[in-house]
């Protein structure tokens, strides 16, 4: 039975089986009468929305939820190749491997690693998995659960491949993110990760003055500057100048652009880190064989702004094997 044919709520038989109460790694029990999952040795019950177990509110993390589910930003060719640079692995080694995508928002990178046969589950603090449910419902092998990074519903070590991109940051604590996911990774299992590069003293000043702002404002009075933004990132010479100033997005689709725009200046919480950094949080959660991984954008001169920390939104980005 798939998710489109089943009737009511549909939860697949591996994820009734893998889900635990992420308070005490208890396993869950569905109770269909009541749309709900139990954790019968302490009675604390999870609540199933629109098929989705729910484990958490959104909370800090709710300007997510209204950017995914209102903006369309999925494109099938770029996503692909996005995923490929990002997280270190090609497609072609996704097909079988039991997977976690850590912060799945919209669901991009969840459909482009199930259609390539992978075994994903999806996981995002706020309800922009109401929008990766749409976005991947003809996919029989995606499930999604909306949860907390740091209090996943998963056993430790059950995933044979982990990734997160450009998720950890947006949490009051990126290493405590980092090292709550790298748990789910099995021995060997590879964990990629991609945050925000930390760029010049001068841009990380303009950009937290502009954030004291922005974060204060209400979502729609700050997507009408955002508009204004995506309007700029259109502009050919100001689109790769001025947003070294102020950040705003020059992607070539709009609804990217105002998406992006939004994303970089509505979240409560924003931090950059280094490749030194990152590294270091992977040597110290017992991995190896780290890989550095390039920018997907290619060019001398984009090439030499990104080694001189000057391209805002920007990533440091890592892949890494679990020690067995």
């Amino acid at each position: 039975m798939t998710k489109e044919s089943s009737p009511g709520t549909f939860l697949s038989q591996e994820l009734l089986e893998s889900l635990r109460n992420p308070e005490n790694d208890f396993p869950l029990e569905w109770d269909a009468d009541q749309n709900t999952l139990v954790d019968r040795q302490t009675g604390r019950v999870f609540p199933v929305l629109n098929g989705i177990p729910r484990f958490v509110e959104q909370e800090h993390l709710s300007s997510f939820g209204l950017q995914w589910n209102k903006y369309e930003v999925a494109h099938p060719d770029e996503d692909r190749a996005t995923f490929s640079a990002k997280t270190g692995l090609e497609l072609s080694e996704l097909k079988g491997l039991k997977i976690l995508d850590a912060g799945c928002g919209g669901g991009r990178y969840s459909k482009v690693a199930a259609e390539a046969g992978g075994l994903v589950s999806g996981a995002d603090h706020t309800t922009a998995v109401e929008k990766a449910q749409i976005l991947c419902s003809h996919l029989e092998h995606v499930s999604l659960v909306q949860a907390d990074l740091k209090h996943l519903p998963f056993p430790p070590q059950s995933f044979d491949f982990v990734f997160s991109i450009g998720v950890m940051h947006h949490d009051k604590n990126t290493r405590a993110v980092f090292d709550a996911v790298a748990r789910m990774v099995k021995p060997g299992g590879r964990y990629s990760v991609w945050l925000y590069r930390k760029n010049q003293w001068w841009q990380e000043i303009i950009n937290s003055a502009l954030r004291r702002i922005t974060t204060r404002m209400a979502p729609e009075k700050l997507e009408t500057w955002c508009r204004l933004g995506a309007w700029l990132g259109g502009i050919p010479v100001i689109n790769k100048t001025l947003n070294k100033v102020i950040n705003f997005s020059n992607h070539p689709h709009w609804e990217n652009r105002v998406c992006d725009t939004f994303d970089w200046y509505a979240p409560a919480y924003q931090y950059h880190h280094t490749t030194e950094e990152l590294k270091s949080w992977f040597e110290q959660a017992g991995f190896e064989n780290m890989k550095i991984l390039p920018p997907e954008k290619t060019g001398s001169f984009y090439r030499w702004c990104y080694e001189h920390n000057l391209l805002i939104g920007s990533g440091v980005n890592i892949q890494g094997t679990k020690s067995s």
